[in-house]
């Protein structure tokens, strides 16, 4: 008989446990809007990064691995990665950004890391290494590993707690990047839940998000550069 879906086993909460996590949820919004809307923050990322490991410490008294454990099929894993890598660029390019463009009438704009891939291939290949390390793997850890965790603690970890935390994120991670203006904001709150999405589809194991982000931004990457982009 086959598992059920979306269940994560996770150390039994404590009576502070609710609180912790509201105080952590609470944080972590006021970081990502802080730092992308009101600028008063440094860059979140590495922020919620250490939080994601002292977060850890504090609940089990230890250095908790359990959400980058390796998986139990890296082929898998890695075929998971690459359907909902293109669900996002299809999605993006075929639903996502007409429509966004048809509401506001503004073109998003991109970040200057991948803008930049088009000078030479040594920027590029540099730029590859920022969107995997800093993007994929940063990113992932903070608003995945981290705050949808922590948002979904708030309700137990049930099935309705973490499609509304994954919900909530995905619109956190929107704001995350507020530079790109209207439509970046929901082009990246749609690569949210998707990433969310596998997240919480692969028992919260991270490596699945963390491939799917850095393929999608590869893409991007190899796009500019080649010149293949609009």
């Amino acid at each position: 008989m086959s598992e059920p879906a979306l269940r994560f086993p996770e150390p039994a909460p404590t009576a502070q446990t609710p609180w912790i996590s509201l105080i952590e949820v609470v944080l972590g919004a006021f970081i990502v809007i802080g730092h992308n809307v009101w600028h008063i923050v440094p860059n979140e990322v590495p922020i919620l990064f250490i939080l994601f490991w002292v977060s850890a410490r504090i609940r089990s008294g230890k250095w908790d691995l359990t959400l980058l454990r390796p998986p139990t099929s890296w082929v898998r894993t890695i075929g998971i990665a690459v359907i909902a890598a293109t669900v996002i660029l299809v999605g993006s390019e075929l639903v996502v950004q007409p429509l966004a463009a048809h509401i506001w009438h503004s073109p998003q704009q991109i970040s200057s890391v991948i803008k930049s891939s088009s000078s030479n291939w040594k920027t590029a290949l540099l730029n590859l290494a920022i969107v995997w390390s800093f993007a994929a793997f940063g990113e992932e850890i903070g608003y995945r590993g981290y705050l949808l965790s922590r948002a979904a603690d708030l309700g137990g970890s049930t099935k309705l707690a973490n499609l509304l935390a994954m919900i909530y994120v995905a619109v956190l991670f929107g704001f995350g990047h507020f530079y790109k203006g209207p439509e970046g904001i929901l082009d990246s709150a749609y690569s949210g839940l998707v990433l969310g999405t596998v997240f919480l589809l692969t028992k919260r194991n991270l490596w699945a998000p963390i491939l799917t982000h850095g393929i999608r931004d590869t893409v991007a990457v190899l796009a500019v550069f080649f010149g293949w982009a609009n």
